[in-house]
């Protein structure tokens, strides 16, 4: 028997229909991530969606200075706390805290001392004050040369925050780059940071839609090469087409500007976190059964 959650969370992770899902999960004895595989081996889901990615609260932030940064995330109970000044001032404070010291994770960072008080005073206080949970969620720290370059960019006001390191070029082709990894999230820097076992995954992946198609063997493995590279390229930031010049790949950009990607790095507000979902005809409900 198939639990109807589980049936739900493939659907969601998916798109597909609830009856697809219900026979992948058949098929694969509830294992949810080879169901997924199945629905794609089918062609029935395109590509799998992590159920994980629903966005919580708060803000995504940068802080530069020298050859050093550092991109972190805030978060809050609601959106209307994460406009509230008071939190944009606390979320400015905390970066320059983390960059004047030598703390590299948000456990870490917690205990460093900015005017006085910790980052985790800081958080208690904001807590008592603003009346919502406020918590340091993730820290990364990122350096370069002096030979380097930094570039940052941040969308709709901190939901979204790329930062990247250049050999080269400049701060301008930099946030170009950032604001490029914003909108596009690349999975990977180039071919060469994809796995092996991620490439046979694939390879099986689009050899069974080819073959669930009815094409010929010998057909489907001469196709099976050329889908896998471009598959992988679409999601390699070096390979992708730059949003500002469809005909220039992101790689070609840089180059053109006398410079080459050493890193790249992307935070979304919520990622990973499930937010609590409010039901408000259930609550209606349950007011006028009362």
């Amino acid at each position: 028997m198939i639990d109807a959650q589980l049936v739900k969370k493939l659907r969601d992770m998916t798109g597909a229909g609830m009856m697809d899902c219900k026979k992948a999960l058949v098929e694969t004895k509830g294992n949810i991530d080879e169901a997924v595989t199945w629905l794609r081996e089918k062609g029935i889901a395109k590509a799998a969606k992590k159920a994980d990615r629903i966005a919580a609260e708060g803000v995504c932030a940068y802080a530069i200075a020298g050859n050093k940064a550092v991109v972190y995330e805030v978060n809050s109970e609601t959106d209307f706390v994460a406009k509230n000044q008071n939190f944009i001032n606390l979320v400015e404070k905390i970066g320059q805290a983390i960059l004047n010291s030598d703390a590299n994770t948000s456990e870490e960072a917690l205990n460093v001392k900015y005017e006085g008080e910790t980052v985790n005073d800081m958080l208690v206080n904001a807590t008592s004050t603003i009346g919502e949970k406020i918590s340091l969620r993730r820290v990364n720290v990122l350096t370069k040369t002096d030979n380097q370059v930094f570039g940052a960019y941040s969308h709709m006001q901190g939901k979204i925050v790329a930062l990247a390191i250049l050999d080269g070029g400049n701060e301008t082709v930099a946030k170009d780059v950032c604001m490029h990894v914003a909108a596009m999230n690349p999975k990977y820097l180039d071919m060469k940071e994809v796995s092996p076992e991620e490439v046979e995954k694939e390879t099986e992946i689009f050899k069974q839609q080819s073959l669930n198609e009815g094409k010929p063997l010998n057909i489907v493995e001469k196709m099976v090469v050329g889908r896998v590279q471009k598959y992988f390229k679409e999601l390699c930031l070096t390979n992708q087409s730059f949003v500002k010049n469809a005909d220039q790949t992101v790689e070609q950009y840089v180059k053109a500007n006398n410079g080459s990607i050493v890193k790249y790095l992307r935070l979304e507000v919520g990622e990973g976190i499930e937010k609590k979902k409010d039901d408000f005809v259930a609550e209606v409900m349950a007011a006028v059964n009362n």
